[in-house]
């Protein structure tokens, strides 16, 4: 599914090169659960941001579903980012005056589906997440969590192959961050692919596979059972 080759993303600071990541080489298979882990500014998010289409590569090439992304133009990463790919944030990224419904509603707006077409699917997607009591609430009468479960409503509203999460319990307790980690495996049960950027090695350790990045580099690969439930292999 996704294919990186020899991946590099560098800035230019100062007229010198500065590098994000360095000679990323990685397969990612369809229905996999992939973990990103590393110290903080490792890459982690840069390689998400890469992998999401939402950053090009400097160097290399990024082959998802067989097409080199790193070609196409705006307009052609734009479809494939609201089709292909769902995102789930740290921060939400909810609109304030939309309800739950809305929210998740709202990029089947933006790709011109009907009206009563959007209403059920966004009201089926909430009771997916266990929201459907929720749906006429508008984020700040949520909680925490519920606000979090509304983005992965809004994340797989258009029915993506690839689920892309940052910290997806970052601003959760315990319980919360349980019960969305659940709700992820059970998506991924159901053939999605899921990546996930964690510094919590309770999340990573639940995924198949973990991807460790140290200076923009890959430097080890293991599953998800070999990681300690109270440290990170980089630690």
């Amino acid at each position: 599914m996704i294919e990186l080759q020899h991946i590099a993303k560098s800035y230019e600071v100062g007229g010198q090169p500065i590098y994000a990541l360095r000679d990323i080489t990685e397969t990612i298979q369809s229905g996999d659960y992939v973990a990103i882990v590393g110290p903080s500014g490792s890459g982690k998010s840069t390689l998400l941001n890469v992998i999401g289409c939402l950053l090009r590569p400097s160097e290399g090439a990024y082959l998802f579903n067989d097409e080199d992304v790193s070609q196409l133009d705006d307009h052609a990463l734009s479809h494939l980012r609201q089709f292909q790919i769902g995102f789930i944030f740290q921060s939400f990224h909810l609109v304030p005056r939309l309800t739950a419904l809305g929210n998740v509603a709202l990029p089947m707006v933006f790709a011109g589906v009907p009206s009563s077409e959007r209403h059920r699917r966004a009201k089926d997607a909430l009771e997916s997440v266990g929201l459907s009591d929720r749906a006429h609430h508008r984020p700040n009468q949520l909680s925490v969590g519920q606000r979090q479960r509304v983005v992965i409503a809004r994340a797989i509203i258009m029915q993506p192959s690839l689920v892309l999460a940052d910290e997806p319990t970052g601003n959760l307790d315990t319980h919360s961050g349980q019960q969305i980690m659940e709700l992820l495996e059970s998506l991924n049960a159901k053939g999605l692919t899921i990546i996930v950027v964690t510094h919590d090695p309770n999340v990573a350790r639940r995924a198949n596979r973990i991807i460790v990045l140290t200076d923009g580099q890959i430097v080890k690969r293991l599953k998800g059972e070999e990681l300690s439930s109270t440290s990170m292999p980089f630690s």
